[in-house]
Formats: C-alpha cells, sequence, structure tokens
C-alpha cells in the first residue's frame, strides 16, 4: 500500500510524540497520572485529564496501525496534537519545540512509509521561522505540508503571514487549520465555552467559521492564486452561513471590490478544502454543494473521543475521498 494507490486516506489524525516531552521547557508537553491513576497531559497551565495517550494510537505506533486497519483506514496523514501548537509562546521555545517534533514524526513516517504520512509543525508566531522550518520539513524530511492552529499573536488575514502562504505555494503543499482549545499559552477566549466541553465542540466551530471567513474577506486567497487551505470539521459553521457572509460582501460598505460581484465570493468558497468530520452524514452533500465535490476529504479525528465508525475501503465514496486527498497532497494516483 502507498499514498498514490490507498483507497481511503485520513487527513486529519493527530498524534503525540515521547520524543515532544518537555521540549518547550516550562510549557511541557508532560504526560503524568493522578493518585488514582487517571492519566493526564499538561501544557503550560492547562492539564487535560481522563485522555490516556501512552499506550494508545497516539502515541504506540504499531498499535495505530492496528487500528487503522481495524477502522478501514489504509493511509494515514499525522499531524500535531492541537494542545501543542505553542502559538503564543516565545519563539525560541516554539521554534525548538518544532524542530524536536518535527524530527521525531519524520522518523516514524520512514518506518512506515506506505501508511503514513506528515504535516509539519510550524512556529507561526515568527513568520521568518516557519517559513524556514516549512521548507526544510518539506524538503529534508519530506512531509506534505504544515499544520497550523487557527489563533496566533495576528490575525490570519494579516500581511505579517504572506510570506508563510508564499512559501506554501513555493513549494507546492498544503496547509492544514484545525482549532486548539483557546487559553492554552494564548487568550482565554469566551469563558462561557469553559464548561461541558463547549470549547471543543462550538469553540472549534466558531474558529473555523471566522478562518474561512476572514481569508475570503481578509484577501488572503486573492492574494495567493494558488494556495490551497484545507479545515477541519467541515469548515465548521461556513457552508451553513456562506450565503448570509456572501450577500454581505455584495451589499456592506467594508466588502473588497472583488468579492462584490454575483458569485465572487462563492468562486472564493470553492477555494477552500474542508474534511468531512462532521457527524451528520446528511452534512456532507451540503458540503460539495459548497466547496465542491473535488475538495472534500476523509477525516475522522483517529483515536479521539468523536472517531467515526469503520469506514469501508472498497466505497466508492470513500475512494472518490482519497482521489481528493492525493489531489490536495499533490500525489498522483496510481494507474
Amino acid at each position: 500500500m502507498s499514498l498514490s494507490s490507498a483507497r481511503s486516506i485520513d487527513v486529519h489524525a493527530h498524534v503525540v510524540l515521547e520524543q515532544s516531552m518537555g521540549a518547550a521547557g516550562s510549557y511541557g508537553p508532560e504526560l503524568g497520572r493522578s493518585v488514582d491513576g487517571e492519566p493526564w497531559l499538561r501544557v503550560g497551565d492547562y492539564t487535560i485529564n481522563g485522555i490516556r495517550y501512552e499506550d494508545s494510537p497516539f502515541m504506540d505506533v504499531d498499535l495505530r496501525i492496528r487500528r487503522m486497519a481495524e477502522s478501514g483506514i489504509e493511509f494515514q496523514v499525522l499531524s500535531p496534537n492541537p494542545l501543542t501548537y505553542f502559538h503564543f509562546v516565545d519563539r525560541q521555545i516554539a521554534i525548538g519545540f518544532c524542530r524536536t517534533h518535527n524530527d521525531a514524526l519524520a522518523a516514524i513516517v520512514r518506518e512506515r512509509p506506505g501508511q503514513l504520512g506528515a504535516l509539519a509543525a510550524l512556529p507561526v508566531q515568527d513568520p521568518a521561522a516557519a517559513c524556514e522550518e516549512l521548507e526544510r520539513a518539506v524538503t529534508e524530511l519530506g512531509m506534505l505540508g504544515a499544520a497550523i492552529g487557527a489563533e496566533f499573536p495576528f490575525q490570519i488575514e494579516s500581511p505579517e503571514l504572506d510570506a508563510l502562504y508564499d512559501t506554501c505555494c513555493r513549494l507546492d503543499v498544503p496547509l492544514f487549520i484545525h482549532p486548539a482549545p483557546p487559553g492554552l499559552d494564548g487568550p482565554r477566549g469566551d469563558l462561557r465555552l469553559n464548561d461541558y466541553d463547549l470549547d471543543i465542540m462550538l469553540g472549534f466551530a466558531a474558529q473555523e467559521t471566522l478562518v474561512i471567513a476572514k481569508l475570503i474577506i481578509g484577501g488572503v486567497l486573492a492574494r495567493h492564486p494558488s494556495l490551497d487551505i484545507c479545515v477541519s470539521h467541515g469548515g465548521g459553521s461556513i457552508a451553513v452561513l456562506a450565503e448570509r457572509l456572501a450577500d454581505g460582501t455584495r451589499r456592506r460598505p467594508w466588502s473588497p471590490q472583488f468579492l462584490r460581484e454575483d458569485g465572487a465570493f462563492e468562486a472564493m468558497l470553492s477555494r477552500i478544502w474542508v474534511d468531512n468530520h462532521v457527524h451528520d452524514p446528511s452534512v456532507v452533500p451540503l458540503l460539495a454543494k459548497m466547496f465542491g465535490e473535488g475538495h472534500v476529504v476523509l477525516g475522522t479525528n483517529f483515536a479521539g473521543w468523536d472517531q467515526p465508525n469503520s469506514i469501508d475501503p472498497e466505497c466508492a465514496d470513500v475512494q472518490v475521498l482519497a482521489d481528493n486527498a492525493r489531489r490536495l497532497l499533490r500525489v498522483s494516483a496510481r494507474d
């Protein structure tokens, strides 16, 4: 099996690496167990309890491969755990962590080239360093692109990030965007989301929706016509709100001129890629309508609390998603 021939390709699969523990100094990451044996992961002042990373597919590669086979996933693209983006810490800490993380992840992928690929972690708070690390990750480590969060010390449409977008275009690799829980090492966000895991279940969708709106309205896609960005969880709520946003860009005084024509917003939206990890199968046709059937890929949040049931690699729809993923990842399907 290989990426070029896999019938099912999962592009939304996070990894936690033993080699990266403590690589961000006082921020960790650090694994441990409570006195009653409950596992925890600490990142800075944030601790997540009750999720087992050790002896799980997140950290055990052999166990991951077995679970992939059981789940019907033939190839998986691994990306950093959102808890460890470190987009708000001191730049030198982030640079060191990303190098350590990417070196360790590349070593794992080299051992399983027919089943695993990787997206690089980037120190986005230092765009020049992020460009250097992306170049190293792609040209030296063989990574397929990069994965970043949805919040940084500056806005995602800021010209400060144009160098990173230019580097993605020059290297011809995609950028995967997946939110992180607020308050890990940056702003705490809306405190109303602190209860009932709403920061994950609703907050992520809000961040994804904002990211896509700002990429379009803020001119990122217009400035970088060959840039490919894939957003997790179906792009949040954007498919439901797209026509409202489109109407706003045609009418409101703040709208840039390039979005004022009928269909202009929709055309930009069709440039975005999304995964299909949306829980409700009836939503997937809406994603295909809004983004285009060719811009939807398979995502599972593998080994997470919300991983879907097994996938049938013989299913024609799954194979279409795999072909889409190959185009996103710039890999030709085998004849």
